[in-house]
C-alpha cells in the first residue's frame, strides 16, 4: 500500500511538472504567435506599398510615353511647317 502511495505521488509529482511545463510552453508560442502575426502585418503592409509604387510606376511611364508620343508629333508638325513652303514652290 505505501509502495503504492509512493508511486500515486511520483506520478502526481511528473504530472505537475508536465502542466508547469506545457503552461511554459503554451506561454512562450503564444509569445511566438503574437511576434508571428505582427511580422505578417508589416510584411502586408510591405507588400501593398510595393503594389502602390508599382503602380505608380506604371502611371508615371504611361504618361513619360504620352508625352514623349505628343513630343513627337509636335517635332513632325514643325518639320512639316518647314518643309510646306519650299515643298509648294517645287510643285508650283
Amino acid at each position: 500500500m505505501w509502495k503504492q502511495l509512493f508511486d500515486f505521488g511520483k506520478q502526481l509529482f511528473a504530472l505537475t511538472q508536465d502542466v508547469q511545463q506545457n503552461k511554459s510552453d503554451i506561454r512562450a508560442l503564444r509569445e511566438e504567435i503574437a511576434d508571428m502575426r505582427q511580422e505578417m502585418k508589416r510584411l502586408t503592409e510591405l507588400v501593398q506599398q510595393i503594389r502602390f509604387d508599382h503602380q505608380r510606376d506604371r502611371e508615371n511611364q504611361a504618361h513619360e510615353r504620352e508625352n514623349l508620343v505628343l513630343r513627337l508629333e509636335n517635332m513632325l508638325l514643325r518639320f512639316e511647317r518647314r518643309q510646306l513652303p519650299g515643298g509648294q514652290d517645287t510643285e508650283s
